[in-house]
């Protein structure tokens, strides 16, 4: 049940009795009560004037007096200016809670009533092993296709692979120059890591002729223009994009290496795709994309041999399709990309998790399609994100600053099992069971603390700070979840709730946990919808909170009134069960023993 919902018909009903006449639903706008009002739902009455043609306050006075004489909903009311604040009846909360504990994915809205969307995320180059900067990307797109599914829409999860153009020629190249041919077995080391660290080297190789050839007068520009190892760059993608058969093979070696390192790290995320697209695939379409639209006139070639988009009429500027050599750039793979991926899935909306940076990027990609007569062009969505850094500082991959994924996950997890040791909270365990938990704590401290933030807001991320068992951290709240388990084995109520009557007088915290419960649904709906996964988190925040303020001042288990015994173990069950359903939102599991 929808709280929120259900009052707004029942209000409706009762206005049209009021006023004796069809009412728009629009005109009833029902809100929570603010703290600093008595009340649980407040009416705004303003809309309303026209129909009742008295004061605000009078015509608030005679819809509350209706309210509480005509509903057993409502208990009582009160009146400030043109609000009607209404605080319902115990029997509702518990008519309420009733309902609520019947419905295993209660929050989460009928499958298939929503939309077909495609959510991209993760889209690493393979020059480069994962890093933070990735993280944030990967938890915030599975995340949000997880909430996106929740609210009944049919999701796909898809990823795109970056495996050509210069960066990449940049690492082989380099492999090719000092690698001596050894390979990541030879090494011990994952593929990824010894793909990336080439890529570092061609950098720092590089900027040794830039400085040389500034030296024999050359400019910045020059230099860096002329250097012979950007040159020999250039010049393997030229070879790599007419198949030369020696730079092909060398790519395929090295990016077989990249993806088996991916997937270790993307396994040991929890992450996970539906189709994997390539950019070595979808180049290909997008180059015939272009050069179509240019035999339409659409685009044009300058003197040079390369191909523009010119939006200087949309207030932008032109776009580069086609380089002079005839090479692709990222728009053109990305328009590719685009129409596959509508032509495969027949979506009604693409959401693409990309970084705040690529704005633009994503601006014109939307306005060329649309020029190019794609009517979907208007449902392509950017979830633009900050960036992501360490207390230490932004990060550079050429430079070799980055902080890796899978070193990251592994300072997480030492992390934890220093906490949990320094709190005695894993005693008695086994050696298996303590280090499953450490893993789960790690990656939810994690995750947590990374979605929790409004993905357009830059942030800093302190594993130290993320992973307290006090705060407002994912450890904190899988805790309780484990606690609230606990409590479950020891009632011995693992199958069945016990029944409780309708009569009870609530408690304010016992109250105050229905009527958190009563929000879920409104709080999944509303993360959909700004696809904002730290509504959800901040919500189980709060609803944590509640719960241990509850726990703390009522006995559960000792408690001697069996109806209010069995009413505070459905309490606390359903509390466990919204945790377990909203972390799942998260990406994040949780424990049966911490």
């Amino acid at each position: 049940m929808n709280i929120e919902q259900y009052l707004n018909q029942e209000i409706h009903k009762a206005l049209e009795r009021i006023f004796e006449q069809e009412i728009d639903p629009k005109q009833v706008q029902i809100q929570r009560t603010k703290a600093d009002f008595e009340g649980d739902f407040t009416l705004v009455v303003f809309p309303l004037l026209r129909l009742a043609k008295t004061k605000p306050e009078d015509a608030a006075k005679r819809i509350g007096e209706f309210l509480v004489e005509k509903s057993v909903v409502f208990d009582r009311f009160n009146v400030v200016k043109g609000f009607l604040n209404l605080t319902l009846s115990h029997g509702f909360w518990l008519n309420a809670l009733q309902d609520i504990v019947q419905q295993p994915d209660f929050g989460f809205a009928e499958k298939g009533s929503g939309k077909k969307i495609m959510i991209e995320y993760s889209s690493p180059n393979t020059n480069k092993p994962l890093h933070l900067g990735h993280i944030r990307n990967n938890l915030l797109g599975y995340a949000v296709a997880r909430i996106l599914e929740a609210c009944g829409n049919e999701v796909v999860k898809v990823n795109l692979v970056n495996d050509r153009g210069i960066h990449i020629c940049k690492s082989m190249l380099a492999w090719q120059r000092w690698g001596e041919g050894k390979t990541p077995s030879d090494l011990g080391v994952k593929g990824d890591k010894l793909v990336g660290d080439f890529y570092v080297r061609f950098d720092q190789e590089y900027k040794k002729q830039i400085e040389a050839l500034k030296q024999e007068g050359k400019t910045e520009d020059e230099a860096k223009d002329q250097a012979p190892l950007i040159l020999e760059a250039r010049e393997m993608l030229r070879k790599w994009e007419d198949r030369d058969p020696e730079v092909m093979k060398l790519w395929e070696q090295m990016n077989s290496w990249v993806y088996e390192g991916f997937d270790e790290t993307y396994n040991r995320l929890g992450i996970e795709f539906d189709k994997v697209y390539y950019e070595s695939d979808t180049y290909k379409k997008g180059k015939e994309l272009v050069l179509n639209h240019l035999e339409k006139g659409l685009l044009k070639k300058k003197e040079d041999g390369s191909v523009w988009a010119d939006l200087t009429e949309d207030k932008l500027d032109e776009k580069i399709l086609l380089r002079s050599d005839g090479t692709s750039v990222y728009m053109t793979q990305d328009l590719g990309t685009a129409v596959q991926r509508f032509a495969d899935y027949d979506i009604d909306q693409h959401v693409y998790v990309v970084g705040n940076e690529q704005d633009y990027h994503f601006k014109v990609l939307s306005l060329i399609l649309k020029k190019m007569g794609y009517e979907w062009a208007t449902q392509l969505f950017h979830l633009s994100y900050g960036m992501v850094e360490l207390p230490s500082g932004k990060m550079k991959s050429r430079e070799g600053t980055v902080v890796d994924a899978d070193d990251l996950i592994d300072t997480m997890i030492s992390t934890a099992a220093k906490a949990s040791a320094d709190s005695g909270k894993l005693k008695g365990m086994s050696k298996a069971d303590i280090e499953y938990v450490h893993k789960i704590v790690a990656l939810g401290a994690l995750k947590y603390f990374i979605l929790k933030v409004d993905p357009k807001k830059n942030m800093l991320f302190n594993p130290e700070e993320s992973i307290d068992f006090n705060g407002n951290t994912g450890p904190f709240i899988q805790y309780t979840h484990a606690r609230i388990r606990s409590l479950m084995r020891k009632a011995d109520i693992e199958n069945q709730l016990p029944q409780f009557p309708l009569s009870i007088d609530l408690q304010p915290k016992e109250q105050e946990l229905i009527q958190q419960f009563g929000h879920f649904p409104n709080v999944v709906a509303e993360a959909g919808k700004s696809m904002n996964p730290g509504i959800v988190a901040n919500y189980l925040f709060d609803l944590v909170k509640i719960f241990n303020q509850f726990y703390h001042d009522h006995s559960v288990l000792n408690e001697t009134d069996e109806d209010v015994r069995n009413l505070r173990l459905n309490l606390s069950w359903q509390t466990g069960q919204i945790i377990k359903n909203g972390m799942w939102l998260l990406g994040i599991d949780v424990p049966e023993r911490m």
